[in-house]
C-alpha cells in the first residue's frame, strides 16, 4: 500500500488545511502523476461529500508544509484575495548551509528559465525578470525563518542561495547533499472566510520530528 503523504490538520465546512510531505505534487498534468488536488478530491467523492476544491495556495513539489484548500467559491474567493493582497501570510523554516546572520532583508530580481525549470538571480532590468523579497531571522544553528513577501518561482531556494545560505538538500541551487529539500512551509495564517477572526496553524519539519524521535 502507498503511504499516505498528506494528513488534514484542520477542516470546516469552508475550508481545510493540509500538511503535505516533501514529494507530493499540489497539482500535476500528469494523470499517472499522484497530486494533493485530485488526493482530496477523491477523499471527499468518498465521504459522499461533492469532490469540489480549490487550491489556494501552492507549494513546490520537493517542498513540505502547509496548504490551504477552499471548498466552496466564496471562500476561495475570499482566501485568494488575501493571498493577492498580503493578508494571507506563510513562513517556512530552511536548514541551511552557511552562516545565517540574526536578521535581514533579501531583495533581488529573479529570471526564470522553463526549459531547466530554474530561477537564476538577474540585474534589475533584465527583460522577463520579477522582483523578488523575503525576510527572515536565525532560528537556530544554520536554520533560518523565513516569511514572504512576493511569490515568485522558487524564490526561497534561489534568494538564500544566491546570499551564501543554499538550502541542504537543494541540489538544484547548490545545497549540501541530502535525502530531502530541507525547506517547510511551517505556518500559515489569515482571515477566515466566516468568521472573520484570523486564525493561524503550524508544522512542524520533519526533520525536527526526526531529531525528536532520537
Amino acid at each position: 500500500m502507498r503511504e499516505k503523504l498528506w494528513e488534514v490538520i484542520y477542516e470546516d465546512r469552508a475550508l481545510l488545511v493540509v500538511r503535505k510531505a516533501a514529494g507530493l505534487a499540489v497539482e500535476s498534468r500528469k494523470s499517472t502523476v499522484p497530486d494533493l488536488e485530485r488526493e482530496l478530491k477523491n477523499e471527499r467523492a468518498r465521504r459522499g461529500e461533492a469532490p469540489e476544491i480549490f487550491l489556494i495556495n501552492r507549494l513546490d513539489q520537493p517542498v513540505e508544509g502547509l496548504v490551504c484548500a477552499a471548498k466552496t467559491k466564496e471562500a476561495a474567493a475570499a482566501l485568494s484575495g488575501q493571498l493577492r493582497d498580503g493578508r494571507m501570510k506563510k513562513s517556512y523554516l530552511a536548514c541551511v548551509t552557511g552562516e545565517v546572520p540574526e536578521k535581514g532583508t533579501l531583495t533581488d530580481w529573479l529570471l526564470r528559465d522553463p526549459k531547466t525549470n530554474t530561477s537564476r538571480v538577474v540585474p534589475e532590468g533584465t527583460k522577463g525578470a520579477k522582483r523578488a523579497e523575503l525576510h527572515f531571522q536565525r532560528s537556530g544553528e544554520q536554520e533560518a525563518a523565513v516569511e514572504l513577501v512576493t511569490g515568485r518561482h522558487h524564490q526561497i531556494r534561489v534568494q538564500l542561495s544566491h546570499a551564501g545560505m543554499p538550502i541542504r538538500g537543494d541540489r538544484k541551487y547548490g545545497g549540501a547533499p541530502g535525502n530531502a529539500l530541507m525547506l517547510c512551509a511551517c505556518r500559515l495564517s489569515f482571515i477566515h472566510p466566516e468568521s472573520g477572526e484570523r486564525v493561524t496553524f503550524m508544522a512542524e519539519p520533519s526533520w525536527k520530528q526526526t531529531e525528536t524521535a532520537e
